[in-house]
């Protein structure tokens, strides 16, 4: 691996020394031009047959699935009781069974996103606060892990804009993982989850978003529960709302005691433009909101902490 680091960096090296090229006199590039693209094509050379070495000798790959048991005998069958779906998944799995009962369909969110989406596709402006590196987390390569599933809201758009046209709506709702750049604390992560609905047609319109997420909430916590919106500010949506709702019973909410799930708001045209859809003819709507905060308000727990531990104690209790 040294011998390949060491390459590596000489071909760097002669990169370098090829930018010389253009201080040359014109008579002299074309022999300096053919001795670098010699060197170059040598150290490539050696490069690839150092890499071949390295696969060619490669140890066979550790099979985590393998029984790790010390001191016992290799079981017929895992026990079932060994392993469960994380809570967040159980719950995950839950809220999609939901939506999708409601008619959408599922896009998972990616891990890893880019500049464009994460903040041009979504109407940031260039100097908006959340593009700097202390709200967003990002790579050596300039990648960035998505702050929020918002990033997938162009891919779908594009992705599903030919349902317009046909007289569809489009109806999607996108689970992922998110990351940011926070101070942990009992209510606080820099991992969690989120679940993000984009809907758009012709005619759709903010008391449309509501009753959906009213519906959504009621399927969820098995009761009827007053809403309530205040406003809210995200630079892809206008106007942009916070959704709360009456705390169910089941959390020991009285009459006047209300919560906020999640933001929403009516997509603004300029998300749409980037997506070739005209906002003179159609209207959009979208929403998003953290699965860890479901989850803690449905079971009474008081660490958001406690997802991420890998705590067997905890886990065990799902």
């Amino acid at each position: 691996m040294l011998d390949i680091d060491n390459l590596k960096q000489e071909l760097k090296k002669i990169n370098g020394e090829a930018a010389k090229i253009r201080d040359l006199p014109v008579e002299q590039r074309a022999d300096f031009g053919k001795k670098i693209n010699a060197k170059r094509q040598e150290v490539l050379t050696k490069i690839s047959e150092a890499e071949k070495a390295l696969l060619d000798s490669a140890v066979e790959p550790l099979d985590i699935t393998a029984w790790s048991g010390i001191n016992e005998p290799l079981p017929e069958f895992y026990p079932t009781d060994m392993g469960s779906l994380h809570p967040l998944m159980s719950e995950l799995d839950r809220v999609v069974d939901i939506y999708q009962m409601m008619g959408f369909d599922v896009v998972e969110a990616r891990q890893l996103d880019d500049e464009f989406h994460m903040f041009d596709s979504l109407n940031f402006v260039k100097e908006h606060p959340a593009r700097d590196g202390y709200d967003t987390f990002r790579t050596e390569e300039g990648f960035i892990p998505p702050a929020h599933t918002s990033t997938m809201q162009h891919r779908v758009l594009k992705a599903y804009r030919d349902n317009l046209k046909k007289g569809q709506a489009i109806a999607v709702v996108v689970p992922g993982r998110v990351f940011r750049n926070e101070d942990v604390d009992a209510t606080h992560e820099h991992t969690f989850y989120q679940c993000e609905g984009v809907y758009v047609s012709k005619t759709c319109s903010l008391g449309n978003m509501l009753g959906i997420l009213r519906e959504f909430f009621e399927k969820y916590y098995e009761q009827k529960l007053e809403i309530r919106t205040q406003p809210g500010y995200f630079p892809f949506t206008e106007p942009s709302l916070e959704f709360l709702i009456e705390k169910p019973k089941s959390l020991g909410g009285k009459k006047g005691d209300y919560l906020e799930m999640l933001g929403c708001g009516m997509i603004h045209p300029n998300v749409l433009k980037m997506a070739g859809i005209d906002p003179e003819e159609y209207h959009g709507f979208a929403w998003g909101g953290g699965i860890d905060r479901l989850v803690m308000l449905r079971y009474g727990l008081d660490d958001v902490r406690h997802f991420e531990s890998g705590n067997l104690k905890f886990l065990r209790e799902f």
